[in-house]
């Protein structure tokens, strides 16, 4: 009989015993395949991960342990695993340890839709009872819906939002307790988390097959069964402890080690991994990766992404001080996306500086909160001379604890960057300061960190869109600048400022959320008689003016053009869009001369 959804979720490990106890006349039976397929099957069905409570959004002390619970996260880290091979008992078999902290940087919006979908209804564990309880929804007369989370409170790096202080509105933000206890133990744990100043919950996970499909910083939608029984945290020490008397090479961990990888089961949870599949987007509005109808919805919304390009563009153009053009290449920038590695040139990245950005009125974190609500994750890096002397940007290894210690660039995929340049001020750079700046030029040119392992660097590959705001030039490298062009006169700036709502209507964010996640994933190719008629194009271009135009301005002309035809729905290159794509070229090429004119040698 196959179990019921009450059965396999709220007792996997029954379920499991089960299938065990069903297959002892028959060894050969490969029992332990059946029951994993067998909640691979069910994970499989559709909306099944509405129905499994999340680890994200619901607190630790309210998941009934041994359940099966879902995971959204990233993965940072490698652990060991020890095994006890005295038992007797004992049928050795392979796993490897991950840990997994939340998307750094992941919008409020994000974290609110994804706990508004879940139709999981969670009680607190057995563990725990908050003192103080209420409901979710006054009418409802069942008894296990009177202990509901209180508000759990998210700090986030960079300035704050007016909805995310208030709520999105459309989305209900589950509310959360923790145990004081809890609390003031995280606070004495360092969870290593990429950001200054996040909060979340992280776990190690334990992945018994096929751990070679796992990539440091990938990010990865699990199913597990949730184990946090204390014994795990003293386990390891005891462990540590008998076998240095029987062998003292066994002994190797120091108890700095032990400290770090084996925290409080309290704190960082255990997550037995059955199923995993990775996210190529944290957008809770777009379809589950793997359904049938992904297609079909990508085609449907394909036909309504001109009309939403422009709303977004008229949207975009008063938050950009009227300025149409800064307005049209902050959505092609918004959009980009490194597709592909031509050996080690990455293809697809757009890296824009936003020049002449008002210093006044805080403008640029206003810009910042915006965006914050447009894309699922984004980091604001006031780029300060304390920020740039003090924060850690390039993950590095620490040999003490052997693990690898958290930067702020290592960030999930398609997250945006945004570098604020206006917050520069007068001071001398340490060599902390220089390394980090020479890290956001790898990031920005190459899309690549160089990880500290301080007799080495070693790269690992990046998908970070940066956007530098800057008062003139950026001293960082750009693929694409664009002068911004306020008509707003300054007298009236301040006035303009405050009539900036940073959050409009839901279902027009909503809208826009989707048209940005959906363009980056179209597919996108060139026919052989566009390819052609460029080609010729380039050419009578050079035979008019050598100088004009180089191969590094047709590589991104190229570009725009590619993103230009993504924004309005169409996966190939036009004619019409490749004349389109010159002629905003043009005329940026135009404004930065005409202020080349008037600044001098400025560029």
């Amino acid at each position: 009989m196959m179990p019921s959804t009450h059965d396999w979720i709220n007792n996997p490990l029954g379920v499991v015993e089960g299938m065990f106890a069903a297959s002892q006349n028959n060894p050969n039976s490969g029992w332990e395949a059946r029951a994993v397929e067998s909640f691979r099957d069910h994970l499989k069905e559709k909306d099944a991960h509405t129905w499994v409570p999340s680890l994200n959004d619901v607190p630790l002390h309210y998941l009934k342990p041994n359940s099966l619970v879902l995971r959204c996260g990233k993965y940072k880290d490698v652990t060991e695993d020890g095994v006890d091979f005295n038992s007797r008992n004992t049928v050795t078999a392979e796993r490897q340890t991950f840990y997994c902290v939340p998307i750094p940087g992941e919008s409020l919006w994000v974290k609110q839709c994804y706990a508004g979908s879940s139709q999981a209804r969670d009680v607190p564990s057995t563990s725990y009872a908050p003192a103080r309880q209420k409901r979710s929804y006054e009418e409802d007369d069942d008894d296990d819906m009177d202990a509901q989370p209180q508000k759990q409170r998210e700090t986030h790096a960079g300035p704050q939002t007016t909805s995310e202080q208030h709520g999105n509105g459309d989305c209900k933000r589950r509310e959360t307790e923790a145990p004081s206890s809890q609390m003031a133990s995280a606070s004495q744990l360092d969870l290593n988390f990429p950001l200054p100043g996040e909060q979340g919950p992280s776990c190690l996970l334990k992945v018994y097959e096929d751990w070679d499909g796992f990539k440091l910083n990938d990010t990865v939608e699990v199913f597990g069964i949730l184990s946090v029984n204390p014994a795990l945290s003293a386990l390891a020490a005891e462990k540590d402890a008998s076998s240095s008397l029987l062998d003292p090479a066994d002994s190797m961990e120091t108890a700095e080690e032990q400290r770090v990888h084996s925290p409080p089961a309290s704190l960082v949870p255990r997550l037995h991994m059955l199923y995993a599949k990775p996210l190529p987007h944290n957008n809770p509005l777009l379809p589950a990766v793997g359904e049938e109808d992904n297609s079909a919805y990508l085609s449907t919304t394909r036909s309504e992404m001109a009309a939403v390009r422009t709303e977004l563009l008229a949207y975009l153009t008063h938050i950009l001080l009227g300025d149409t053009l800064a307005a049209e290449y902050l959505i092609l920038h918004l959009i980009s996306n490194v597709y592909h590695r031509h050996d080690v040139l990455p293809l697809g990245k757009f890296t824009l500086n936003l020049s002449n950005c008002p210093t006044d009125a805080s403008y640029t974190e206003r810009l910042y909160q915006i965006i914050q609500q447009l894309v699922p994750s984004s980091y604001y890096l006031g780029m300060t001379l304390q920020n740039m002397n003090q924060m850690r940007l390039v993950p590095k290894k620490d040999y003490v604890a052997n693990r690898l210690v958290s930067g702020a660039l290592q960030l999930a995929r398609n997250t945006c960057l945004f570098l604020d340049e206006s917050r520069l001020e007068q001071g001398q750079l340490d060599m902390s300061g220089v390394r980090n700046v020479t890290a956001l030029g790898n990031v920005i040119s190459w899309q690549k960190v160089d990880y500290d392992f301080n007799y080495h660097q070693m790269e690992f590959p990046c998908n970070i869109n940066v956007l530098i705001a800057s008062e003139g030039r950026s001293l960082l490298p750009s693929d694409c600048r664009i002068h911004l062009q306020s008509q707003v006169a300054p007298p009236d700036m301040e006035e303009y400022l405050r009539s900036i709502h940073t959050h409009s209507q839901a279902s027009q964010l909503n809208k826009f959320r989707v048209y940005l996640s959906v363009a980056r994933l179209l597919d996108y190719s060139i026919s052989d008689e566009v390819t052609k008629s460029v080609e010729d194009d380039f050419v009578d271009m050079r035979k008019d003016d050598p100088q004009s135009i180089s191969a590094e301005d047709l590589h991104r002309m190229l570009v725009v053009a590619r993103l230009l035809s993504l924004s309005l729905g169409q996966t190939s290159l036009s004619t019409d869009g490749w004349v389109r794509a010159k002629h905003i070229e043009a005329l940026r090429r135009s404004r930065m001369e005409e202020h080349k004119c008037v600044n001098g040698n400025e560029q």
